[in-house]
């Protein structure tokens, strides 16, 4: 397989200290495959890829912080990809940081230990399939820093907020108190998350727009209360869809809806939610600020058991 010359000497201390190899099953003209299982041959990679390639972790525990700056294409993304057994392991900051790393996919490994579990900064296209994050001081998952168009799905999120402060939310989209953070149409898909999230299950901050939030199920029993962390689901953007989610175990309501900046939190859609309150003294749905012009619309296919109802605006057949 043809390497390009940056991949080659960026790797070549690697590949003569740890054994690093290349797969030689692709077409001549393809990218490059990294076969690894060092830390140290994992930050190398992560400094070398190219659009296209492919970096595969063996089972195995990799210590540190690891970061990817290089930026891939729609059209040729860069993969990350290991088994559940494959743990980032951190000893503070952040796991896995991916600061204007556009379109990486990131597949199937662990990442645990530190503040948060996988940050993403100013990258947009970012897909993150089949991860598992937990056991952290804070968040596990963030899109921040304007990371459009990225995706969360088929992953695992619990055991977070450990610092008792009410900064674990499961995924994070967007900034706080800032309308300049443009993380838009984030996609939230058929995850799990908590239990024992010490925030909440989802948070969309202000000054984001359309994301959607589709067929997760969330188990809020790590919700402390701190720092206003009460539902499974806060939306403070607008135009946000929250449709065929089952939530159980919440000290408050099951979803909410909040202005935090004028012509903020608006346009939210719920839709065939199922919601289990038992013990909770409150609603499935809370829409706090509702007027002509900042809408809400809950449908009748959502449903409630337990706690004082489905919603506190009219209910849309």
């Amino acid at each position: 397989m043809r390497i390009r010359t940056p991949l080659t000497s960026l790797l070549a201390t690697a590949l003569a200290a740890g054994g690093l190899t290349l797969s030689a099953t692709a077409p001549a003209s393809a990218a490059g495959t990294v076969e690894l299982a060092t830390a140290a041959q994992l930050k190398t990679a992560l400094a070398a890829a190219r659009p296209g390639d492919t970096i595969h972790l063996a089972d195995g525990s990799y210590a540190g912080n690891f970061k990817a700056t290089v930026p891939a294409t729609a059209a040729a993304r860069i993969t990350l990809t290991g088994s559940p057994d494959a743990v980032l392991t951190a000893g503070g900051g952040y796991g896995l940081h991916l600061n204007g790393a556009s379109y990486w996919t990131v597949s199937g490994l662990t990442v645990t230990g530190g503040q948060k579990g996988i940050m993403v900064d100013a990258a947009r296209g970012v897909v993150l399939d089949g991860v598992t994050v937990h056991g952290l001081d804070m968040e596990g998952v963030h899109f921040r820093a304007s990371s459009a168009d990225g995706v969360i799905q088929n992953s695992r999120i619990y055991d977070t907020g450990n610092d008792g402060r009410g900064m674990g939310e499961g995924v994070y989209v967007g900034t706080a108190n800032t309308l300049s953070d443009r993380s838009d149409r984030v996609r939230i898909l058929n995850n799990t998350i908590g239990p024992d999230v010490g925030g909440e299950n989802v948070d969309i901050k202000e000054g984001t727009t359309g994301a959607r939030i589709v067929g997760n199920t969330f188990d809020g029993s790590g919700l402390t209360g701190a720092n206003y962390d009460d539902s499974w689901v806060d939306v403070k953007g607008n135009d946000v869809l929250v449709q065929d989610n089952t939530g159980t175990a919440t000290t408050n309501d099951g979803y909410q809806t909040h202005t935090q900046q004028p012509g903020w939190g608006c346009g939210t859609v719920f839709q065939g939610n199922k919601s289990a309150l038992t013990g909770a003294t409150r609603l499935a749905i809370n829409v706090t600020n509702y007027s002509a012009t900042c809408p809400a619309t809950v449908y009748d296919t959502n449903t409630v058991t337990g706690g004082n109802g489905l919603t506190n605006v009219q209910v849309t057949p």
